[in-house]
This record gives C-alpha cells, structure tokens and sequence, in this order.
C-alpha cells in the first residue's frame, strides 16, 4: 500500500491545476512513492510555451541544481573506492587549481558549499555566449580568488561541483556524462535521464519520439531566450555538473526509491549506506569556524541539503526531520524523508522565485497526504 492517501492527494492535483488555469505554471509533473510502491504520477500543463504539446508523464526536464547531488555521488563512489578522502585538497588532483590562494580547499568543501568558491564566474555570462566548453570554464575557475578561507564560511557554489567533476575525470579517465551513465544510470533503468544530451537523443527509432523532442521548454523571459539559454542546444548538450542533468520525474522517482531502498539496508545500492548516511546528515557540525547558527540552521551534507525548517530554503512545513533534497532554479524540487519512507519529485518549466513559496506550497499539499509510518529520525 503507498504510504500516500489518493484522496488526499487530490488537493495536490488541485493545486496544480489552479496554477496552470491561472497561468502561473505552464507545466508540471510530479511523481511521489515508497520504497516499496510504483510512483504515483500526475501531469499537466504543457511541455512547449506555445502549448502546442500536451505534457506527458515522461516528460524530460532540464533539472538543475538537483544535478549537484548526482555529481556528488559520483565522487562518494570514488571514495568507497579508495580513491581519495574528502579532507584531501582539489589541488592534489588538479596542481593548477592551487593559484590565487586555494591551496587549502578541499573536496569536502566543495561538497558543503564551504569552499570559498564564487557560485558563477563573473564572466559566466561571456563564456556562455560563445559557447565555451567545460574545460574552459575550469580553467577559469582554476584562476579565481576565493571570497573567504575554506571552512569559515557557507556559501552555495557551483564552480566547486565543476572541480569535483573534472577530479573524477582525472581518475577514471571518462567523462562524468558516462561515470554516471554507467554506474547510476543505466543500473536503475533510468533511461530518460543524462546529465547533458547526447547525440542519440536527437534521433527517433521506430517505436518512439527522439528524447530531444521530449524536453520541456523552460518559460524564461525573451532576453533570457538566447543561444545559449537553458532552452538552447548549446546547454542541452553542455552537461554542467553543476545544473546540466536531463530527466524524467518517473527516472527520478526510480533513484528516490533505490535511496529509501539503502537507507533501509538494501546493500547492493549505488552507494553503500554508510555513504549515504554520511550524504544526507549535517556535516557542518564538526566544522569548528562555521557560523553558529549555519550549522544549526542550513546545514549541509555532502551535495544534499537537508530541509531547512523556517527558512526561504525550506523543502516544506511539514517533513520529518532527517528529510534531504534540493532545489533546481528551473522550477523544480526534490525530496526524500527517510522517517517515513516516502520522497515527492516536482517538476515544472516555470524558473524559481526568490522565495520558493509555490513549490513549497506544493510540498506541503505532497507532505499533508502522507500516512504516518514512524518517529524515527533518518
């Protein structure tokens, strides 16, 4: 039995339906289950701003920074490997990193966001416009100043996850487009799901649509409606570590379920479940020079955030604690609660607001239709 109430879950519908009879949202799918259950789904709106296209439950979305956990665990499997620890610093993988002062910025801190590493370079912008590989933007990464000494501070970064990326490169001597293909990917039959589009999306087979014509377009402003946008070939293809991973909200419900899956014991995930035990807790507790009240109020695991009670950040009001997730600004959000075995994924082509309410207001709506199934903290 799902640990979701049907009827209950119709306010959610609702609410979904309110927004795109109001035009506030042009399109929305969201998949929500167990670790036992297949995922209820729900779908609509459209998958194109001209609304030509109905939205279908296996939409492709441009999911954002919920990539930033996927890459994390790209490197959490180098680590159960033995192929680094998190305290050792970028520059023993990549020398060049260590100009400017960064020397001392380790891979745990660019899991934590405690690096010191601006979120976008000033010149994101420019590198973007003439459709700059990733290498590039590495290099340039490499040549920035930090805003403040690694482990001082909490400040969200991007460019830290592109360092991450380029290290396992580094070590397994592939892509991180394929060390997640191949290891995340193909073992949960998440078929719909690439971190940057490959070129046999582009094709169409007999039985089905090509994948590229799958995705969602993001509703951005016309300005933002560039060659370069996030509606644009250039970033379909670009595959950021940071922000660049396509799926469908049925690909994700199939990871969520395989991590409530580990943190029940299941010991043949994709990580162990010491990993994802040492992922998904606050690991700003044991940093001595963090701000008080970052460590008790924002903290974060290593790529996952956990919800953030009563703040803009929150995942919702009404989430156990030990709930991780995260957020993507092309409207999207991701949640799992360990405590009562359930996770919510919400999709939607409508970029974030500021201050998340309608999303979060969309958590709540999931979170209000579950049926309580313990106390325990995960």
């Amino acid at each position: 039995m799902s640990n979701f109430d049907n009827e209950s879950l119709d306010r959610a519908r609702k609410l979904a339906g309110r927004w795109i009879e109001e035009d506030v949202c042009s399109a929305i799918v969201v998949a929500v289950g167990s670790s036992q259950d297949d995922p209820e789904v729900f779908a609509l709106g459209h998958q194109d701003v001209a609304r030509k296209a109905p939205i279908q439950e296996d939409t492709i979305f441009l999911i954002a920074s919920p990539t930033k956990p996927l890459t994390a665990i790209a490197v959490m499997q180098l680590v159960e490997q033995g192929e680094f620890l998190l305290e050792d610093p970028i520059a023993k993988f990549i020398p060049e990193f260590a100009q400017a002062g960064k020397s001392a910025i380790t891979i745990g801190h660019c899991l934590t966001h405690t690096s010191g590493l601006p979120d976008m370079l000033p010149d994101n912008v420019e590198l973007r416009q003439r459709h700059a590989q990733l290498d590039e933007f590495a290099q340039q990464v490499c040549g920035v100043t930090p805003l403040f000494a690694p482990g001082t501070r909490v400040r969200y970064q991007s460019t830290g996850l592109l360092m991450l990326a380029q290290i396992v490169e580094r070590i397994t001597g592939q892509t991180l487009q394929a060390v997640l293909r191949e290891r995340v990917f193909e073992p949960l039959t998440m078929r719909d799901t690439s971190l940057g589009m490959p070129s046999d999306w582009e094709s169409a087979s007999d039985s089905e649509v090509a994948r590229m014509d799958r995705i969602a377009e993001s509703r951005v402003k016309p300005e933002q409606n560039t060659e370069w946008g996030w509606n644009s070939l250039y970033w379909r293809r670009l595959g950021a570590p940071w922000g660049g991973l396509l799926a469908s909200a049925p690909d994700w419900a199939r990871l969520c379920r395989h991590l409530l899956r580990i943190h029940r014991g299941q010991c043949d995930g994709i990580v162990s479940p010491a990993t994802q035990r040492a992922m998904t807790r606050n690991q700003l507790h044991t940093m001595s020079e963090i701000p008080e009240v970052n460590r008790r109020c924002t903290p974060w695991g290593y790529g996952w955030q956990p919800n953030w009670s009563n703040h803009s950040r929150t995942f919702g009001n009404l989430l156990m604690p030990g709930t991780y997730g995260h957020w993507g600004a092309t409207g999207t959000l991701i949640w799992i609660d360990p405590g009562r075995d359930a996770y919510a994924v919400v999709l939607t082509t409508e970029p974030m607001e500021d201050h998340r309410r309608r999303l979060a207001n969309m958590s709540n709506a999931l979170a209000s239709a579950l049926r309580f199934q313990g106390s325990r903290d995960a």
